[in-house]
C-alpha cells in the first residue's frame, strides 16, 4: 500500500480523495495554483505545494509540475481525480516513466477510449450494443449526405476527439447537413485539436444511463448498477439518479454483465463508465470515460462502497473487496450539482462567500469545498458542491433531496439551487418520465430566476 498520495485536483473532488486517504492511514499531498491558496483541499491535506499560476493551463495542466511536486515530496502515486489530466494518456505515460503509480487506467485504454471512433469499435467487438452510424470517421459533406440518407434523418455529427458537448451537431435534413458537418469539425479542431468527425442515427427520445464499472486489472471486473443522468443541459449533467426509474431488474443484470465481461476481457484496472443512449428498451453505447464519475456518490450510496477507496487498493495491487455477489442495490439516491452561476442565464458567478450551511440529516451528503468567508475564483469550473440524499425508494429519496435543499445556504454569490426548487415541483421529474431532451425543452418556457 503507499504511504503518501499527491491529488492532481482541487475543489471538492480532491478533498473526497484526501477523505478516502485519511481513513485508509495514507498521507495525502494537495497541489494549487496561486489562486486556490486558501482552499479547502490545501487546508485538509498532510501537506501542500503551489505549482503554478491561477490558469489551469500553467498549473493542474503542468505535467512537469505536477511531476515535480511528487519528488520534492515523496508521493510515490498520483490520484487524478476527474476532469484536468484524469483522461490524459500521455501524462499517464509520464507518470509511468517516473516510476509513479497513476490511480487509474493505463494509458493504453485510456488512448483507445479516449477517441469515439476506436472506442465504438473495441466496444462493438466486445459485444457492448453501439448506435447505428458510420463506420469511422466521415470525411467530406458528399459522404456525409450518404450516410444520412442511408439511416434516415435526423443524425448527429459527433467530433471523435469530443466531449462535453462540444463538437456535436445535429441535423435534421439534408439542407442542414453541411453546416452541421462543417461546425462539427471545426469545434472538435479549435477544441481538441482534431477535425476528425463520426455520424450516429439521433435517437428522438433517449434516456441517458451509465453503468459503472470496475477492474482489478487481472481480468476480472464487475458492474455497480446504473445512473440515470437525462436531466442534461447543453449535454452536461444536472441531476443524477440511482437506480434509474426507467430500468427493470431484469435490463439492469443483463446490460451490466456484457459491460463488466467486457472490461474484463481488456483487463481494465479501476473504475469506468461506459456511457448508453436507452430507448424503447435498447441500449446503444456512446462513450466510456475511463476516470471516475461527477455523480459517483449516487452509486456509494446504493452498494455501501467507496470508490476511491478502492481504486487505492487496485492500483497498490491489492485485490477488489468485494465480488458481484456482494452488490446488492439498498435504496435509492439522487445528486444534484450545484454550480456558482446567475440564473436565468447560467452565467458564471464567481465571488466572495458570506454565509455557509451544509444540510444534515439521516441520507444526506454534501461534497463541496466551500467555507465562509472562501472567495470562488473565476479560472475554473462553475460546480462549488454535489448534494447526495439517499432514501429507502425514490419517493423518500425526493422527499429528502426537497428538504436538504432548503436546509442548504450559500450567500453571496449566485447558485443554480433554484433550478432544483423548480425542478422538483415538475410532474414529469416526480415521476421519472423524462428524457436527454426534456430539460432543455422545460428552460425554454421555464428559466427560474436566481
Amino acid at each position: 500500500m503507499f504511504d503518501r498520495i499527491l491529488i492532481a485536483n482541487r475543489g471538492e473532488i480532491a478533498l473526497r480523495v484526501i477523505r478516502a486517504c485519511r481513513e485508509m492511514g495514507i498521507e495525502s499531498v494537495a497541489v494549487h495554483s496561486t489562486a486556490d491558496a486558501d482552499a479547502m483541499h490545501v487546508r485538509m491535506a498532510d501537506e501542500a505545494i503551489c505549482i503554478g499560476p491561477a490558469a489551469g493551463t500553467e498549473s493542474y495542466l503542468n505535467m512537469a509540475s505536477i511531476i515535480a511536486a511528487c519528488e520534492v515530496t515523496g508521493a510515490q502515486a498520483i490520484h487524478p481525480g476527474y476532469g484536468f489530466l484524469s483522461e490524459n494518456a500521455n501524462f499517464v505515460q509520464i507518470v509511468e516513466d517516473h516510476h509513479l503509480t497513476f490511480i487509474g487506467p493505463t494509458a493504453e485504454h485510456i488512448r483507445v477510449m479516449g477517441d469515439k471512433i476506436t472506442a465504438k469499435d473495441t466496444m462493438k467487438a466486445l459485444g457492448v450494443p453501439c448506435v447505428p452510424g458510420s463506420d469511422g470517421g466521415v470525411p467530406d459533406v458528399e459522404s456525409a449526405l450518404k450516410i444520412g440518407e442511408e439511416f434516415g434523418y435526423p443524425v448527429i455529427i459527433k467530433a471523435t476527439a469530443g466531449g462535453g458537448g462540444k463538437g456535436m451537431k445535429v441535423a435534421h435534413n439534408a439542407n442542414e447537413m453541411k453546416s452541421a458537418f462543417q461546425t462539427a469539425r471545426a469545434e472538435g479542431k479549435a477544441n481538441f485539436g482534431n477535425d476528425e468527425v463520426y455520424i450516429e442515427k439521433y435517437l428522438t427520445t433517449p434516456r441517458h444511463i451509465e453503468i459503472q464499472v470496475f477492474g482489478d486489472g487481472k481480468g476480472k471486473a464487475v458492474h455497480l448498477g446504473e445512473r440515470d443522468c437525462s436531466l442534461q443541459r447543453r449535454h452536461q449533467k444536472v441531476f443524477e439518479e440511482a437506480p434509474g426509474p426507467s430500468i427493470s431488474p431484469e435490463e439492469r443484470a443483463k446490460i451490466g454483465k456484457v459491460c463488466a465481461d467486457a472490461v474484463a476481457q481488456i483487463n481494465y484496472i479501476g473504475a469506468g463508465t461506459i456511457e448508453f443512449l436507452y430507448e424503447n428498451g435498447e441500449f446503444y453505447f456512446i462513450e466510456m470515460n475511463t476516470r471516475l464519475q461527477v455523480e459517483h456518490p449516487v452509486t456509494e450510496a446504493i452498494f455501501g462502497v467507496d470508490l476511491v477507496r478502492e481504486q487505492i487498493r487496485v492500483a497498490s495491487g491489492m485485490d477488489m473487496s468485494f465480488g458481484q455477489d456482494d452488490l446488492e442495490i439498498n435504496g435509492h439516491a439522487i445528486e444534484v450539482r450545484i454550480n456558482a452561476e446567475r440564473l436565468p442565464n447560467f452565467a458564471p458567478c464567481p465571488g466572495k462567500i458570506t454565509a455557509y450551511h451544509a444540510p444534515g440529516g439521516l441520507g444526506v451528503r454534501m461534497d463541496s469545498a466551500l467555507y465562509n468567508g472562501y472567495s470562488i475564483p473565476p479560472f475554473y469550473d462553475s460546480l462549488i458542491g454535489k448534494l447526495i440524499v439517499h432514501g429507502r425508494d425514490r419517493n423518500e429519496a425526493l422527499a429528502r433531496l426537497n428538504r436538504a435543499l432548503g436546509e442548504l445556504i450559500v450567500d453571496g454569490i449566485d447558485t443554480t439551487v433554484p433550478l432544483f426548487h423548480a425542478l422538483l415541483a415538475e410532474n414529469d421529474v416526480l415521476s421519472g418520465d423524462y428524457n436527454i431532451h426534456w430539460l432543455e425543452r422545460w428552460l425554454e418556457t421555464n428559466l427560474p430566476e436566481g
